[in-house]
C-alpha cells in the first residue's frame, strides 16, 4: 500500500476511533444515568426487530453457511491467506486453542447445561419433561452452537485474512469491500462500515461479559454465600476488566496465547471429570443420537420461523443466538484472521468450521447430557434450579458429584478465564479497528477499550440483566448482518480477480 494510502488510513482511523468512543461513552452515560429508560428502549427495539426481521436473521445465517461450504470445496479453496511461500505463524494445536476459547468459551460454559435444561422444561413444541423433550432440547442446543455460528466467524475471518495478508490492505472490515468500492473505503462509507463493526463488537462482547459475570456471582453465592446482586456484579466486572485489559496490553504471544492454552486445559479437566464420574454410556448415546438428529433436521431448523406465534420461542432463542454470533463476527473474525496467516482458504474454513463445532458437540453432550440424565433418572432438581436462576445450572449439576466444592471453585476459575480470554481478544481487535488497522495497537488504546467494554457490560446488567444483554446483541447485529451479506459478493469478486 502506498504512503499516501497509509496517511489516509491513519486519518480515517482517527475518525473511526473518535466516533466509536463517543457513541460508546454516550451509551454508558445513558445507562448509568437512566437505566429504566434504557431498559424500556431496549425492550421496544427487541420486539420490533425480532417480530419483523426474525426471518432475515435466520435466512442470512443459513445463506452464509451454504456460501462458506461452497467456497471450501471450490477452486478458490487453494488460495493462500498470505503470500504463496508463507507458512502458518502458530502451530495447529495453539491455533485451535485460540480459535475455540475466543469464539465460544464463556457462552458455552454458561449455556451448556442451562439451555438443554430450559428446553427440556419448556420445549419449542411437544410435551415438556419427556424423553422426546430431552432429545429435542439437545438437538436445538447443538443447532445453536454448531455450524451456523462458526460459518459467520469463518466468513468474516477469511475475508479479513485474504485482504490483509494477500492483498496487503489494512486490518479493517472496510478493506473487504475494496473490490466494490475501490478507494472509497478510505472515505465516509468505509468509516461507517468500520464504526458498525466496532459497535457490533462492543455490544456482542458486552453481552458475553454480562453472562460471565452473572454466572461467577451465582457460583460465589452458592459456594460462599456472597450476595447475588448488581453491586457484586459490578465489583466482579471491575476486577476482571483490570485483568483482561492487562492481558490485552501485554499482547497475543505473552497474554492471550498463555491464557487460552491454560483455559483449554482447565476446561478439558472439568469435561473429563464429568465424563468419568457421570453417566458415561448415556453421554455417548446422547452424542451419537443428537448428531444424527441435528444433521437430519438441519435445513428445517435453519429456516423454521415459528410463523404462528410472533415473538415466541424462535425469537427468544434462535434469533437471539444468530444476532449474537453476527455481533461477534467482526471481533472473532478479525482475531482468527490475525492468527491464521499462511493457511489456505480450504484449511482455514475446515479448521474454523468443523473442528470447533465437533468439540462443542462433545462438550454439550457431556454437560447437557449429564444434567438431563440426573434430572430424569435421579430427580436432581436441575430444571427447577434453572427456572429459578438460569446462571446456577452448572453449579447445581456439579453439586451432584464428589468433591463438588473443588470442582465448583474450578468452574468459577474457568468462567473467569474464558471471560478474560474473550475480552482481551476483543479489546485487541477493537483497538485494531480504531487505529487504522494497525497489527500492534498502542497500549493506551487497548487499555481505554478494555475499560469501556467493562463499562458496557456493567450498564447492560444494571439496565435489565439478561433481557438487556440479549437486546444489545440483536440490535447491534442488525446493520452488520447486511454488511456481512454484501461481504460475500465482494469476497467472490476479489477471489475471481486473484484466480
Amino acid at each position: 500500500m502506498s504512503s499516501g494510502n497509509n496517511n489516509v488510513t491513519a486519518s480515517t482511523g482517527k475518525n473511526v476511533l473518535y466516533i466509536s468512543i463517543l457513541l460508546t461513552l454516550l451509551f454508558v452515560i445513558w445507562g448509568a444515568a437512566f437505566p429504566a429508560n434504557l431498559g424500556m428502549v431496549a425492550d421496544n427495539a427487541l420486539s420490533f426487530l425480532t417480530v419483523n426481521f426474525g426471518w432475515l436473521y435466520l435466512s442470512a445465517v443459513f445463506f452464509v453457511l451454504l456460501f462458506i461450504a461452497g467456497i471450501a470445496f471450490s477452486p478458490y479453496g487453494k488460495i493462500k491467506l498470505g503470500k504463496d511461500d508463507e507458512e502458518p505463524e502458530f502451530s495447529t494445536p495453539a491455533w485451535f486453542a485460540m480459535l475455540f476459547t475466543t469464539g465460544m468459551g464463556i457462552g458455552l460454559v454458561f449455556w451448556s447445561i442451562a439451555e438443554p435444561m430450559y428446553h427440556f422444561i419448556s420445549p419449542p413444541f411437544g410435551e415438556a419433561e419427556t424423553a422426546e423433550a430431552a432429545e429435542l432440547a439437545m438437538r436445538y442446543t447443538f443447532f445453536h452452537w454448531g455450524l451456523h455460528p462458526w460459518a459467520v466467524f469463518a466468513l468474516v475471518g477469511m475475508a479479513l485474512a485474504y485482504f490483509q495478508f494477500r492483498k496487503g490492505m489494512p486490518a479493517l472490515i472496510s478493506s473487504v469491500f475494496h473490490p466494490l468500492l475501490g478507494d472509497k473505503i478510505y472515505g465516509p462509507i468505509g468509516q461507517a462500515i468500520d464504526i458498525l463493526a466496532v459497535f457490533a463488537t462492543v455490544f456482542g462482547l458486552g453481552t458475553s461479559l454480562g453472562l460471565g459475570t452473572m454466572q461467577i456471582n451465582t457460583g460465589l453465592n452458592l459456594l460462599y454465600g456472597i450476595p447475588d446482586n448488581n453491586f457484586v456484579n459490578i465489583l466482579i466486572i471491575i476486577v476482571i476488566t483490570g485483568v483482561f485489559t492487562l492481558a490485552a496490553v501485554m499482547g497475543i504471544e505473552k497474554g492471550i496465547k498463555f491464557i487460552a492454552n491454560n483455559t483449554v486445559r482447565l476446561a478439558l479437566f472439568i469435561m473429563l471429570f464429568l465424563l468419568l464420574f457421570g453417566p458415561t454410556r448415556e453421554i455417548f448415546n446422547m452424542l451419537t443420537n443428537t448428531v444424527g438428529d441435528y444433521l437430519q433436521n438441519l435445513i428445517y431448523m435453519s429456516l423454521w420461523t415459528d410463523p404462528i406465534i410472533e415473538g415466541g420461542w424462535i425469537s427468544g432463542w434462535t434469533v437471539f443466538y444468530w444476532a449474537w454470533w453476527i455481533a461477534w463476527g467482526p471481533f472473532v473474525g478479525q482475531f482468527i484472521a490475525r492468527i491464521s496467516r499462511g493457511r489456505t482458504v480450504r484449511e482455514f474454513i475446515i479448521g474454523a468450521l468443523v473442528a470447533p463445532t465437533a468439540f462443542s458437540f462433545i462438550w454439550l453432550a457431556i454437560f447437557g447430557g449429564t444434567a438431563l440424565n440426573l434430572d430424569i433418572h435421579a430427580g436432581a432438581g436441575i430444571g427447577a434450579a434453572v427456572t429459578d436462576n438460569i446462571a446456577s445450572a452448572l453449579f447445581v449439576t456439579l453439586g451432584n458429584f464428589p468433591i463438588s466444592a473443588v470442582t465448583s471453585f474450578l468452574a468459577i476459575i474457568l468462567i473467569a478465564a474464558f471471560f478474560i480470554t474473550s475480552a482481551d481478544s476483543g479489546t485487541f481487535v477493537v483497538a485494531m479497528l480504531t487505529s487504522g488497522g494497525s497489527q500492534e495497537p498502542t497500549r493506551k488504546l487497548k487499555a481505554a477499550w478494555g475499560i469501556l467494554l467493562g463499562g458496557v457490560a456493567a450498564v447492560l446488567l444494571v439496565a435489565g440483566g439478561l433481557g438487556a444483554l440479549q437486546t444489545a446483541s440483536i440490535a447491534s447485529a442488525f446493520p452488520f448482518m447486511l454488511v456481512m451479506l454484501i461481504m460475500c459478493y465482494s469476497l467472490i469478486k476479489g477471489f475471481s480477480q486473484d484466480a
